[in-house]
């Protein structure tokens, strides 16, 4: 059937519109007999249904491509239009006419219209998710839909009587039946929008985040013993006499990477630990189930979602000081030019020495005397620790791995869940120490399962498109920055050489952003492609399997195939790295879109605080309506063109820039701005600024 069904696409696709009918093809395939002729009108059906044929009001067949019509996901904007990416050259333009009912992310079938770019939704093929969250509104107890894309939905809640509904609460509700109004039911009642922590865990719930675990899995996480039992020492290093510690954040609950080293004479050896999460987290069981259902833990403002039971993140699994735990190690001698030269995996058991913060690390590193003496036996490790690290990233700077200079922020919030303050993260010695050997370990286990061709989970970063990498190429040359490299085969080296031109200039961040938004997405494979962004010919996830699954599986492949030697299922656990590598990939889009949600919430909920007040940013993008203003503190705000009053503003793409239609004033990326900040809505995560600096004028620029 599937080679009848090849050549009947290929007949049609090599002929003009409309060029088959049943009948036709019948003939030209030698199908005429009644037997043959029902086979053939099998075939026919299956491609229709499988939307790689048409067939037109003559009954006549057209492919897809000649009908215009193609499938793909939609992704729509809170002003109610949407687009359909087809392929990374093809792209169409959905109105809100057009929409047919489909929402955000549902897989659909278009038709593209008279103009070229545009299409309509012939049909919605598959839905994203049926979950969606509302707020209780008044007199009636209404429900409407935070989502600003569906806020003008109208709701049929069928079960609204079960519940005792007051204004301001948050509701999950289940999509029963998509045909308009929605046939929805309520699924849980989250809590009064007032309430501390609610607007975060509706954020997360819409984002088809799990707050709770299942019965089963905690069930049988709660059935682990919480101490490692001697028998389970066979066949494993013994390395609880070795001097190893952990370094995390000062508000990290669960150690999953420990660190050890030894100075030698050409070098040293780096010793990474790893939390043998694989040896409790056992294939098919209902904690497997779950943490791959979760894919990620989902680390949002003032709390984390984790994959794993805390039960085991913080307890048997996390590498706490002072206490046996089960790992896989991987030593690896650097020598004196950073290079990894010889290494070594193999299942280990630890005891953590000290659970040691970044911040007194790098206190430690910069001299402080009580510190040093509170830590005086093992002080040392930590400046051979900054001394190996400092050759390994030398080494990876020399190959091209790519530093974006960009500013992390997170929110200090109060007690009730109030942001207080938005900080930049910094980023010391220890921090990037902890980063460089991870790499490290990541690599040299990524090569073990690549270079035996064993199934795996690859963590890979392909190479920028060339279109975007021209369009930033062009604002670079605004700004006085000339982009060298062949943009058909660049190199990360290419990249950082580029980012270090203007490391002094004021709009380095801003350039930093737009080169890092010319990347691709990072994510997760069953092949072993490299990661761009690392200058890695081979990578993977290895260092954190508390809170990453492709990490686990890694582990997993490797107990399996590198120490028992067992081959069995090779073909198998090839097919199931596809399904995992994608499931994962998914799940941590959704924990990214969360992260996202909810700072940019919190942000804006933070500038409330300051409306009427003023502060000095600069512009970080600029669009045909308005441009963007960052602070210091990262937050973003827009000035929309209507504000700037005293001209018309006309954009000019090619400059980067509004550019006034009298006066020729100019405001162009990267320039220093006065604002007033003038609104902040939290529901919708914005903040509104005007401009109030006086501004010189600018060259006029030709249109």
């Amino acid at each position: 059937m599937e080679q009848l069904k090849a050549e009947i696409l290929k007949l049609i696709s090599e002929h003009k519109k409309g060029f088959y009918d049943l009948k036709k093809l019948a003939v030209v395939l030698k199908m005429t007999k009644t037997s043959d002729f029902v086979m053939l009108n099998k075939a026919l059906n299956q491609l229709e249904d499988e939307f790689l044929i048409v067939r037109n009001s003559q009954n006549f067949f057209l492919s897809a491509s000649q009908a215009g019509i193609y499938k793909g996901a939609i992704s729509l904007n809170k002003k109610g239009f949407g687009f359909v990416d087809i392929n990374e050259n093809l792209s169409f333009y959905i109105s809100a006419y057009n929409i047919n009912g489909a929402m955000d992310k549902d897989i659909v079938l278009i038709q593209q219209t008279y103009d070229i770019d545009e299409a309509k939704v012939l049909k919605v093929i598959e839905r994203h998710s049926d979950n969606l969250i509302g707020t209780v509104f008044g007199k009636k107890l209404n429900i409407r839909l935070d989502d600003l894309r569906y806020r003008d939905y109208k709701l049929n809640i069928i079960n609204k009587d079960k519940f005792k509904l007051v204004k301001g609460l948050k509701v999950q509700l289940k999509v029963i039946d998509f045909s308009r109004p929605l046939k929805v039911e309520i699924v849980r009642v989250i809590g009064h929008e007032d309430d501390p922590g609610v607007d975060i865990s509706s954020i997360l719930l819409a984002n088809n985040i799990k707050l709770e675990f299942d019965e089963k899995t905690l069930e049988q996480a709660n059935s682990i013993s919480q101490e490692v039992d001697p028998s389970e020492y066979k066949n494993r290093t013994d390395l609880t006499n070795r001097t190893i510690v952990t370094i995390d954040g000062d508000d990290s609950k669960d150690f999953d990477d420990a660190i050890s080293i030894e100075k030698l004479d050409d070098g040293f050896m780096l010793g990474v630990h790893i939390a043998d999460v694989s040896h409790y987290v056992t294939q098919g069981s209902p904690l497997d189930k779950e943490a791959y259902e979760r894919g990620t833990s989902v680390y949002v403002c003032d709390r984390v979602v984790p994959m794993l039971p805390h039960v085991l993140s913080n307890g048997i699994c996390s590498l706490n000081p002072g206490v046996v735990r089960l790992c896989l190690s991987v030593d690896m001698k650097i020598d004196n030019n950073g290079e990894v030269v010889d290494y070594n995996l193999y299942p280990s058991i630890i005891k953590s020495k000290a659970r040691m913060t970044y911040n007194n690390v790098n206190k430690i590193l910069a001299g402080d005397p009580s510190l040093q003496a509170k830590y005086a036996d093992i002080k040392d490790m930590f400046f051979d620790m900054a001394e190996c690290s400092a050759l390994i990233r030398k080494r990876r700077e020399k190959a091209g791995a790519i530093e974006f200079d960009t500013d992390e922020a997170y929110v200090v919030v109060d007690k009730m869940g109030k942001p207080i303050d938005i900080k930049v993260r910094e980023r010391g010695i220890a921090e990037k120490l902890i980063e460089d050997f991870m790499i490290c370990a990541n690599e040299c286990v990524a090569r073990i399962m690549k270079f035996q061709n064993l199934p795996c989970v690859y963590r890979i970063h392909e190479s920028p498109k060339v279109d975007k990498l021209r369009e930033f190429a062009m604002i670079a040359k605004i700004r006085g920055h000339k982009f060298k490299g062949n943009l058909a085969n660049i190199r990360p080296l290419d990249i950082q050489k580029c980012l270090d031109s203007f490391t002094d200039e004021q709009e380095h961040s801003v350039l930093s952003t737009l080169m890092l938004r010319c990347m691709q997405k990072a994510r997760y494979d069953a092949s072993c492609v490299g990661h761009f962004g690392l200058a890695s010919k081979e990578y993977l996830h290895f260092t954190s399997p508390i809170r990453r699954y492709p990490d686990l599986i890694v582990h997993r492949m490797v107990r399996k195939y590198i120490f028992e030697k067992n081959y069995d299922d090779i073909a198998k656990d090839e097919k199931l790295m596809d399904d995992i590598a994608s499931q994962a990939s998914e799940c941590e889009d959704k924990a990214t879109y969360s992260e996202r949600d909810v700072l940019d919430m919190k942000k804006a909920e933070y500038m409330q605080n300051f409306v009427g007040q003023y502060f000095d940013g600069i512009i970080s993008s600029v669009t045909n309506f308005g441009f963007f203003v960052k602070l210091d503190n990262t937050i973003e705000g827009l000035v929309h063109i209507t504000s700037l009053s005293d001209d018309y503003y006309n954009y000019i793409p090619s400059m980067m820039c509004l550019q006034g239609r009298s006066i020729q004033k100019c405001y162009t990326l990267g320039d220093k701005v006065r604002i007033k900040v003038v609104g902040a809505n939290k529901e919708e995560g914005t903040v509104d600024f005007n401009i109030v600096t006086p501004r010189k004028k600018r060259k006029q620029v030709w249109m």
